[in-house]
C-alpha cells in the first residue's frame, strides 16, 4: 500500500469532513480538466460553423424555419434560422431557389422593397401585406393572400412530429435533416 501511495495512485485522507477531495491535474490522468473543449469556440460551435441556430424570440428560446410551399402546401425548399434572426434572412437565402411561379405569397416579414424588386426581376408578383410601420401603404390581393393558410397548415403538419416540435436535435443539420424528413414522409411518399 506504501509503494502505490508513492506512485500517486492512492491519495491519503486529507481530514477534511464532508468535502470532496480537490482535483488537480496529475500526470497519470488523461483526462483533459480545461474549462471548454479544446475544438470548440466559446458559443459551443465548430470553428467556421453556425451554431445550434437558436435564438431568443418573444416566447424564448426558438428556431425559425423558413420555406418555399408549392400551390397545394406541399414544401419545395427549407432554410432554418436562429429565433431572433429577421425574415429577410431567410427570404435572401431561398431567392436563388424560387421556381418558375407568377406569384408568392408571403407574411409582413418579408415586406422589403429589396425583395419586391428581386421578386419583379424574376417576373413574380408579390403578394405580402405591407409592415404597420409602412409610410406609404403596399397593394396586394386579398383575396387570394388567404390561401396562404395552406402554407401555415403545413408548418403545422410539420409539428406533429414530436422531434421537430421540440427539436430534440441539437446540430442544426440533424434539425433541418429530420424536418426534410417529416415534410418527405407527410407529402410525397
Amino acid at each position: 500500500m506504501e509503494a502505490l501511495e508513492r506512485e500517486r495512485h492512492f491519495r491519503q485522507d486529507d481530514d477534511r469532513a464532508g468535502r470532496r477531495p480537490r482535483r488537480g491535474k496529475d500526470r497519470d490522468d488523461r483526462r483533459d480538466l480545461s474549462e471548454s473543449a479544446p475544438h470548440r469556440d466559446q458559443h459551443g460551435r465548430e470553428k467556421g460553423g453556425r451554431g445550434r441556430l437558436v435564438g431568443r424570440t418573444k416566447g424564448g428560446m426558438n428556431t425559425k424555419l423558413h420555406a418555399i410551399c408549392d400551390s397545394q402546401g406541399r414544401p419545395l425548399d427549407l432554410f432554418v434560422t436562429a429565433g431572433q434572426v429577421s425574415d429577410y434572412i431567410g427570404a435572401r437565402a431561398l431567392l436563388s431557389s424560387l421556381p418558375k411561379v407568377d406569384w408568392l405569397l408571403g407574411d409582413r416579414g418579408y415586406d422589403a422593397d429589396w425583395f419586391r424588386e428581386a421578386l419583379q426581376d424574376k417576373g413574380i408578383r408579390a403578394c405580402i401585406p405591407g409592415r404597420k410601420q409602412r409610410k406609404t401603404p403596399v397593394k396586394y390581393d386579398k383575396r387570394r393572400y388567404k390561401r396562404r393558410n395552406r402554407i401555415e397548415i403545413m408548418f403545422g403538419r410539420l409539428k406533429d412530429w414530436r422531434r421537430v416540435a421540440t427539436r430534440y436535435d441539437r446540430c442544426p443539420k440533424v434539425f433541418l435533416s429530420a424536418i426534410a424528413l417529416a415534410a418527405t414522409v407527410i407529402y410525397w411518399l
